[in-house]
């Protein structure tokens, strides 16, 4: 009938593509950690292309790819650009690690403070740091909490967890030889490795 003629080589074939989208870029940037946590502007310059402005946004992950939409290649025959995708590398940091929507530290205190207890200070990605207090007789490997110092959300930010690590000295005197002995002998006595050995023997 006349919709095949027109619609198959009659007047109708004549009829040019349709719109086809560009191709997308692909290009890779690396962020310091605190950078990753807080967010960033950077400049991109892509296959001869004028220098591109992304915003890299807040809590960006190791590996993370983010599309700048209409930054890739043009259309051939007038039709949507293509996207930019950035994958961002995140460099390590020496102080802090990164642990979901929080951050981790570890804090040495000594054998004292972790015996009487103390008010010790707690480093911050960026920031001031924090007075914390030190309960008396604070196991190693105890977390202690800093909320809204992890990484910034949409909503609220996370938390820093900060390990408490006892360390001990790498000597003492004679004198403090007899204290520890006379402060040993004043403790219950316990074996601190007895539930150790009772779960290596069970099967």
């Amino acid at each position: 009938g006349f919709e095949d003629v027109f619609g198959q080589g009659g007047f109708g074939g004549g009829r040019g593509r349709a719109p086809q989208r560009g191709a997308d870029l692909t290009a890779n940037t690396a962020l310091n950690f605190i950078d990753a946590i807080h967010g960033e502007t950077i400049k991109l310059r892509v296959e001869g292309q004028e220098p591109i402005t992304v915003r890299i946004p807040a809590g960006v992950r190791d590996g993370q790819k983010i599309k700048v939409r209409g930054k890739g290649r043009p259309s051939p025959n007038g039709g949507e650009a293509g996207d930019l995708i950035v994958k961002v590398k995140v460099k390590g940091h020496p102080v802090f690690t990164r642990d979901g929507a929080n951050l981790r530290v570890t804090v040495p205190v000594t054998i004292a403070e972790a015996l009487l207890g103390a008010t010790i200070s707690v480093p911050t990605l960026g920031g001031e740091p924090v007075k914390l207090r030190l309960a008396p007789c604070t196991p190693n490997g105890r977390v202690l909490r800093v909320p809204g110092k992890g990484v910034a959300g949409p909503r609220v930010a996370g938390d820093l967890l900060a390990t408490i690590e006892v360390v001990v000295p790498m000597n003492i005197n004679e004198n403090a030889v007899k204290l520890i002995e006379q402060f040993s002998a004043e403790l219950p006595p316990i074996d601190p490795r007895a539930e150790l050995m009772q779960k290596a023997t069970e099967l």
